[in-house]
């Protein structure tokens, strides 16, 4: 006999891919709900057949909170908790009895480890707290884009985190994020106060290689009073210092990631693209400089934020190859041995390892 009555959540459009392995994950639920948005392949069958709980609805103009919104509604409203996910994430087993173990007759939403990136052998690489098991009165989700899941409720909001869930994301690397531009262009106009999307517009701005609009974004996100969170600004110094680097304009790059650095001088990410940098320059005593002041931060923050190149092999490659232009072979060969601990099948790093011994005997 379970505690509380469970049900999952999703919208789908074109995940036939997903569909096996995403039930077999939220199979431990009572229900499982899907609103699928117009799919065109085997999606809504396969789910169908799998016992799932699916109704189909084109929302024209599409915005993923109004399609998160009637996602929610079809959840039965005698459900004690709602869990959202999306159909490339899969749960680690046993997440409902580590749910019904933390979670609480007053608890409103439950924040949980979500693992964004993997490795090949399904390491996490980028891993923070997400908040999308919730109560099933009291929330609605909003913005067109990056949707967040809002609490309207009267009383006072009562959230729990747990290390005992762990959701890991598969992304489905081929998908378009064309949509994702002109939503972000929308929920601005809608909200030009958000500091999120704000953040966001800016950093897709540059993805689509605008980097005058990006630079002009970004800018502004730093001066909402409401941005106030060092990390997401110190990213937005670093996604201007790349603009900027795009633009062949290094001295303002440079500039803007040493701002970085003073916003956040707890993360790592600034002082290794500012080595990128300077290595792509041919500045290799800078490269090397900025790659040893990025290893004295050891703590890995759980944080979206946090980029993978910050935690892999590419500090120790950075710190071999400046070593190696600077004639400190034994230094090199220290660093590439570190750097192939880290990635042992990474072809590149073996031949600069062969070139590395060579130059030294």
């Amino acid at each position: 006999m379970h505690k509380y009555k469970i049900v999952v959540y999703a919208i789908s459009k074109n995940e036939e891919k997903h569909v096996k392995r995403w039930v077999e994950s939220m199979k431990e639920a009572d229900e499982i709900i899907v609103l699928d948005t117009g799919s065109t392949d085997k999606t809504v069958k396969l789910l169908k057949d799998l016992g799932v709980t699916v109704k189909s609805k084109k929302i024209k103009p599409f915005r993923f909170d109004v399609a998160r919104n009637l996602s929610l509604d079809l959840v039965p409203k005698d459900t004690d908790i709602c869990v959202c996910t999306d159909l490339d994430e899969v749960f680690l087993k046993g997440w409902r009895s580590s749910l019904e173990e933390v979670w609480q007759e007053n608890t409103t939403r439950l924040a949980y480890n979500y693992n964004w990136s993997l490795d090949k052998n399904n390491k996490p690489i980028i891993n923070f707290y997400i908040e999308k098991i919730h109560s099933r009165n009291d929330y609605t989700w909003t913005h067109p884009v990056h949707e967040v899941l809002s609490y309207i409720g009267d009383k006072k909001e009562i959230k729990l985190t747990t290390d005992l869930i762990t959701l890991n994301h598969y992304p489905d690397k081929t998908k378009s994020r064309s949509s994702y531009l002109p939503l972000l262009e929308l929920s601005i106009k809608e909200d030009p106060t958000d500091d999120r999307n704000m953040h966001y517009l800016g950093r897709e701005y540059m993805y689509h290689g605008y980097f005058n609009k990006a630079i002009d974004t970004l800018i502004k996100h730093l001066s909402l009073k409401s941005a106030t969170w060092h990390d997401e600004r110190a990213a937005s110094m670093r996604f201007i210092a790349r603009c900027y680097t795009n633009l062949e304009r290094y001295r303002e790059a440079k500039m803007w990631y040493k701002e970085a650095i003073k916003e956040a001088p707890y993360l790592r990410d600034a002082f290794v693209e500012l080595a990128l940098l300077e290595y792509n320059l041919e500045n290799y005593k800078e490269v090397e400089k900025n790659c040893l002041e990025a290893l004295k931060i050891t703590t890995h923050q759980k944080t979206y934020i946090n980029e993978t190149f910050s935690f892999d092999h590419t500090i120790y490659d950075l710190l071999s190859i400046s070593c190696f232009y600077q004639g400190k072979y034994q230094e090199s060969l220290d660093y590439v041995n570190k750097a192939l601990e880290i990635s042992p099948n990474n072809e590149r790093l073996k031949s600069n390892k062969l070139l590395i011994e060579k130059a030294k005997d």
